[in-house]
C-alpha cells in the first residue's frame, strides 16, 4: 500500500454533516477508487462542526460490508473534533458488531 489521498469533507458539506446523498457520493466517488489503488483514503474533517449518524452510517458502512471491518485500516479519520469523533466510534461500532453478528451460533 502506498500514498496517501485527502478527502476535505468540508468541501462537499459546510459545517454540518448530515446529507447521506452526499455521503454516498463521497464513497462511490472518492473513498472507493482510492481503495481500488491500494491507497489510504484520509477523510478530512476540519471545519466540520458536526456530523448526523446517518451521514456517517453512508459514509462508510457499505465499504465495512463490502471490503470487511479491516477496511477501516485504510481509511483514516482526520481533525475530528469530539462530537465527530463519537458519531464515527457509534457507527464504526455497531458496524463490527453487524460483521460478526451472522456468524455467530
Amino acid at each position: 500500500m502506498s500514498g496517501f489521498v485527502s478527502i476535505q469533507i468540508v468541501d462537499y458539506v459546510g459545517s454540518f454533516a448530515e446529507n447521506k446523498d452526499l455521503a454516498k457520493s463521497i464513497r462511490e466517488e472518492q473513498i472507493v477508487p482510492i481503495l481500488r489503488e491500494d491507497k489510504i483514503a484520509v477523510l478530512d474533517f476540519s471545519h466540520v462542526n458536526s456530523t448526523t449518524q446517518s451521514f456517517v452510517h453512508a459514509l462508510i458502512s457499505e465499504l465495512i460490508r463490502v471490503y470487511g471491518i479491516d477496511v477501516l485500516d485504510k481509511i483514516i479519520f482526520k481533525s475530528c473534533n469530539h462530537a465527530v469523533r463519537d458519531i464515527i466510534s457509534i457507527v464504526t461500532e455497531y458496524m463490527q458488531q453487524y460483521s460478526v453478528e451472522p456468524n455467530r451460533k
